[in-house]
């Protein structure tokens, strides 16, 4: 027998103060279900309840509820009831007047009542408390009150609204279970919302992910888990080792530079992928042994297993001096005009390529009114440079001919070779004044730029490889002097849950099978 639809959101759109928080959600709901509505915080998920209980209304999209538009129908007249985080129990009523309030505002008969809160107290394991004030109650104690209110009035549907965070580690562990013994045995839809990843998995039936308004993948527990469909899925729902690969074909992937035989297919030939593989799907042997060797970064110690890192592929790294010298304006002769440059280095086998536009870029040079610091073109570049290193002056001059001298450094620069890695990265020294650094407004951009710092595939010298940046001067408040900045490529580490205990430093191989490597599409943005 197939399973009914009980909910049915239909492009369910909702705005506010023009921020877009809901981006026309689709989602089928099943009777008996428990779905969790997974993700951080302001991805949507308590609107979508909110406008479910009737709460808000969508500015677009309807709601079907067992066959019927509910859009019009006021809260207390949908067959569903809520518990929000802080429970709204009435604090000068006993338990049993809690639980009872919704049936007495139905005026139903006192011997039901009494019947119908023995009925609840013994579903939430609360008999004999019927007569304590719900204040002297534990907050797990309480919850389970509100819980017990919802359901004597025998709704469809019961939402939950993180009900589970007002709770300390160990009494949130203890009523997942409950709550989802209480479901099974009341045989209702729970609609749970929470962006905790083991409460989602503990307890749901089906799990929707759900980020910047949009869902991002439905499914069982064990299908979020094991077959994320993209990287923030992968990312989110526990720990992953997430890395860049291509898809070379059906069933052969291809990451770190090495081929792999996986169990996933029907990708285009070539097509770049993501691929999780989970900490405990890595075994840990004997370097010989491994698809992968690497050296152990990190060992701590969780209980049950060891939590290690392992650096499978070193970061290429070189590190250069910045001088940061004074400001060095020139101006002409009437007050009129300013320019500046730098000093700049370049290496030897660039110098083919180095014209007028490049000269300008590497010295930053530049002309402007003194008046108004309107830019003013740079109409003339006088130098002379040979083939060979050295150090040649080079002149920058504006239509008025207001003009600077700087030197162009020419030299043999050394790159750093990572062969491990297939990659290597260079950077040259260069100068800039502090007023330069601080007027970035992307520095870690401009820091490249002024480095001419690069990294490439020692296979493929046209493939380049990202770089990063790491200083330690405070760009704000930057003095005259000389730092280091370095660029770098970020290597490869694995996670690996292990109950096998291995020394810190340790070189070691890494091994796991082909249905172990998940392959997942690349996410567009």
């Amino acid at each position: 027998m197939e399973d009914k639809k009980l909910i049915q959101f239909r492009n369910i759109v909702k705005e506010f103060d023009g921020q877009m928080v809901l981006k026309g959600i689709d989602l089928d709901i099943y009777e008996n279900e428990f779905v969790t509505l997974l993700g951080p915080s302001g991805c949507g998920k308590t609107t979508l309840l909110r406008i479910l209980g009737g709460f808000i209304e969508a500015d677009e999209g309807k709601i079907i509820f067992d066959g019927e538009d509910i859009g019009s129908v006021p809260p207390y007249k949908r067959e569903l009831n809520t518990v929000f985080q802080k429970y709204a129990l009435f604090p000068h009523m006993t338990v049993e007047q809690n639980i009872a309030f919704g049936l007495k505002i139905k005026k139903m008969g006192k011997d039901v009542i009494e019947q119908k809160v023995m009925k609840m107290l013994k579903l939430i394991g609360l008999e004999g408390f019927e007569d304590k004030n719900v204040t002297l109650l534990s907050g797990g104690q309480q919850q389970r009150v509100a819980i017990a209110r919802a359901l004597i009035n025998e709704p469809k549907v019961l939402l939950l609204d993180e009900p589970l965070a007002a709770l300390d580690l160990k009494l949130r562990k203890e009523m997942q279970y409950e709550l989802k013994r209480i479901q099974q045995e009341v045989g209702i839809t729970f609609i749970f919302v929470t962006h905790d990843q083991e409460e989602a998995l503990t307890m749901s039936d089906k799990i929707v992910v759900m980020n910047k308004g949009e869902i991002y993948q439905v499914g069982t527990p064990q299908d979020i888990y094991n077959e994320p469909e993209n990287r923030y899925v992968a990312d989110f729902i526990g720990e992953s080792n997430i890395l860049e690969g291509i898809m070379l074909d059906d069933y052969k992937v291809k990451f770190d530079d090495r081929e792999f035989e996986c169990v996933d297919f029907g990708f285009r030939e070539n097509e770049k992928v993501d691929i999780v593989i989970r900490p405990e799907d890595i075994d840990i042997v004997k370097p010989e042994e491994g698809k992968l060797t690497g050296t152990v970064e990190d060992i701590f110690f969780k209980g049950v297993y060891y939590d290690v890192t392992v650096e499978t592929v070193p970061g290429t790294k070189v590190t250069v001096n910045m001088h940061v010298i004074k400001e060095h304006d020139i101006t002409s002769e009437d007050g009129k005009e300013k320019i500046s440059a730098n000093d700049f280095y370049v290496d030897l086998k660039d110098m083919e390529d180095l014209d007028e536009k490049e000269i300008i870029a590497r010295a930053d040079a530049q002309a402007w009114d003194a008046e108004t610091d309107e830019y003013i073109s740079i109409t003339s570049i006088k130098y002379e440079l040979k083939n060979e290193l050295g150090a040649y002056p080079v002149v920058f001059s504006t239509a008025a001919g207001t003009s600077v001298e700087r030197m162009i450094h020419v030299i043999d620069q050394m790159y750093v070779i990572n062969e491990k890695a297939n990659e290597a990265v260079s950077a040259f020294n260069f100068y800039k004044t502090p007023e330069e650094i601080e007027e970035s407004v992307a520095l870690d951009t401009d820091l490249k730029t002024w480095a001419s710092a690069q990294g490439w595939k020692l296979s493929n010298e046209d493939e380049s490889v990202e770089i990063y940046v790491e200083y330690d001067f405070d760009p704000e408040n930057i003095m005259t002097g000389t730092y280091k900045v370095s660029f770098m490529t970020a290597g490869r580490e694995f996670r690996i849950n292990t109950t096998d205990y291995v020394e810190e430093g340790a070189e070691v191989g890494l091994t796991f099978y082909p249905e172990d490597i998940h392959v997942m599409r690349k996410m567009v943005y």
